[in-house]
């Protein structure tokens, strides 16, 4: 049985939109996109590790220097292996205004990450293990999220282009979430229960393609 690691933050965790600053819903493990993939993916292994507020490598000065992806990544790594392929799905979180970073900077953060899994050697017999990179989809600013994503919306317009270019540059296979799913209206950045089958059927669609 190969592994599959979910590499993410809240959407990859299952947050459901929040209504206020406060709300901690998660969708239920047989609703969550990820709890669908590992049913449509029976011979793979998947494990979701997805962490609300996750950055790409930015240490976040009000929710804590524990969400920075590029600090935790390596021991994750090492913790599955042997790791035959990652979904890495971040950037979201880079949007929020106290990290004043534009598209192209988060796309070459996460480029940044995938030269780590490939470095890693954390691949079945020490080799590399494979990449499906994923841009998230556009986010809006509303209600109880819009303010710490000022300016977010107009950035994330351009990141699923972006993350391309770092896909093809790295020549890994590439999915634009935004192209299947959008936000919830509720707060402008998480998913709505409807998205979660769209996406695990893509997400599973993508994996037998690439990683037959």
């Amino acid at each position: 049985m190969r592994t599959l690691l979910l590499f993410g933050d809240s959407n990859t965790h299952g947050t459901m939109p929040m209504p206020d600053l406060g709300a901690v819903g998660r969708f239920s493990r047989e609703e969550r996109w990820a709890g669908r993939l590992a049913r449509l993916l029976p011979d793979w292994e998947v494990i979701a590790e997805g962490h609300p507020g996750r950055t790409t490598l930015h240490d976040d000065p009000i929710e804590g220097a524990h969400r920075n992806g590029l600090t935790v990544l390596p021991s994750l790594l090492e913790s599955h292996r042997p790791v035959d392929v990652v979904l890495l799905m971040l950037g979201t979180n880079d949007l929020k205004e106290r990290f004043s970073v534009n598209a192209v900077d988060i796309a070459l953060s996460l480029e940044r990450l995938v030269r780590v899994i490939q470095a890693s050697g954390a691949g079945p017999k020490g080799g590399a293990p494979g990449v499906l990179l994923v841009a998230p989809p556009p986010i809006e600013e509303v209600e109880s999220l819009g303010a710490i994503f000022a300016g977010g919306a107009a950035k994330s317009r351009t990141l699923g282009a972006e993350i391309a270019a770092v896909a093809a540059r790295l020549k890994v296979p590439f999915l634009d979430a935004g192209t299947l799913v959008k936000v919830s209206p509720i707060d402008g950045i998480h998913y709505d229960a409807e998205a979660n089958p769209v996406l695990a059927e893509a997400f599973a669609a993508a994996i037998r393609q690439h990683f037959p």
